[in-house]
């Protein structure tokens, strides 16, 4: 250091940060994820697609995709021990980001359409044909079993599912799942209309429903302690997600834990989406993210959720034969069946006011909305069953 002249070690050090900064290090790679991370945020700001995802998931892509020099020790970067970042993450790498998400879920749905029309399920069930699709196609593709349960499961249309599927089964893939998954929820408005005009005509489409009979407050109590014994007895690997999903309804139902359901419906559900949504983001360093499975991921999860959505109106048709014209159902809800809550619901209502502007679809379409994130809790813990 003596020999140096201070000319010489003020150069020195220059090219030393110069080697620390972003832009010495920054690949295409990184420019890549960075433009979709922009993206992200002009879809949910500009096109008001979901901004309570993509704007945390947006942003957590710009975090994750600042270059660095990974060999320095800085401890900064979501994948190095130790680092804050890596800390925040372990809620979405253990999984117990999702069931808080659940917890929240619970406390502010009303399952009083699902209850007051239990065949309702059924449709909701059928959405879960998109799972077990991706699911086979991702073993013909060459998937291992686990990676191939993680994916399919994309196709429930539910963010916390799939990381908590992912982080038990395939936490390499765990990344690219949750960016697709969040992804696919985002883009409901664009994705599922066009796929229910195609299946459904305008007689369907135009098809009123009777009104839902009126459910009591005991009905609506018993109904989560009933929900959780009946679908944790057949599958108990759901119990994290399905057990904290009723037990926050139970909160909202019961009337005496009214500040318990406020609190896990706003405060918590806001905070854990805050850090769920920005860690999944940054997860998707360029380094990891861009690769030939995500791309497949991201085709799997795409062809999943489209025949999940179309599985739930075929249904619909399809149970219609074996109805009364009086007791028939609208085919627009079965787009619902997918967990995207209410987001799916909402189009079945449009799509049937635009038709009909004095056919309110919604409080039709939460019921197998509902029934939905019910199904692919289920799905989740079918896969988890046989594949742990």
């Amino acid at each position: 250091m003596t020999d140096l002249s201070f000319g010489d070690f003020l150069w020195q050090n220059v090219q030393q940060f110069w080697h620390f900064t972003g832009f010495y290090n920054a690949t295409w790679q990184h420019l890549v994820m960075l433009a979709v991370g922009l993206f992200f945020i002009w879809l949910a700001i500009k096109k008001d697609f979901e901004p309570m995802l993509l704007v945390p998931i947006g942003f957590g892509i710009l975090i994750g995709n600042i270059p660095f020099n990974t060999g320095a020790g800085l401890e900064i970067g979501i994948y190095e021990e130790g680092s804050v970042l890596n800390i925040l993450y372990n809620g979405v790498s253990a999984g117990w980001y999702p069931p808080l998400i659940f917890l929240g879920i619970g406390a502010m749905t009303d399952f009083t359409a699902l209850i007051a029309n239990p065949k309702l399920m059924l449709v909701g069930a059928s959405a879960q044909f998109g799972i077990f699709g991706a699911y086979m196609v991702a073993l013909a593709l060459g998937f291992a079993p686990d990676q191939a349960g993680a994916i399919a499961i994309i196709g429930g249309a539910d963010g916390p599912t799939a990381i908590f599927l992912s982080s038990k089964l395939a936490p390499n893939l765990m990344g690219a799942i949750a960016v697709s998954a969040y992804s696919y929820m985002a883009l409901v408005p664009v994705i599922q209309p066009p796929i229910m005009r195609l299946l459904t005509t305008h007689k369907e489409r135009i098809i009123k429903m009777k009104p839902a009979r009126a459910v009591s407050q005991n009905e609506k109590i018993i109904f989560p302690i009933v929900g959780l014994l009946l679908t944790c007895f057949v599958v108990p690997s759901g119990l994290p997600l399905l057990g904290m999903l009723f037990f926050g309804n139970l909160l909202r139902e019961c009337g005496v834990t009214t500040r318990l359901a406020k609190t896990a419906s706003n405060a918590l559900t806001d905070i854990v989406t805050i850090l769920l949504g920005m860690t999944v983001g940054a997860s998707t360093q360029a380094t990891t993210f861009l690769t030939k499975e995500t791309i497949f991921i991201f085709g799997l999860g795409f062809m999943a959720f489209i025949i999940a959505s179309a599985s739930g109106v075929c249904f619909v048709k399809l149970f219609n034969l074996f109805l009364p014209k009086a007791k028939k159902l609208n085919p627009l809800i079965g787009n619902a069946g997918v967990s995207a809550v209410p987001m799916s619901a909402r189009i079945s209502n449009n799509l049937g006011l635009e038709y009909d502007p004095s056919n309110y679809l919604l409080m039709h379409a939460m019921g197998p909305n509902v029934a939905g994130v019910i199904g692919s809790a289920v799905a989740a813990g079918v896969l988890l069953g046989f594949l742990a």
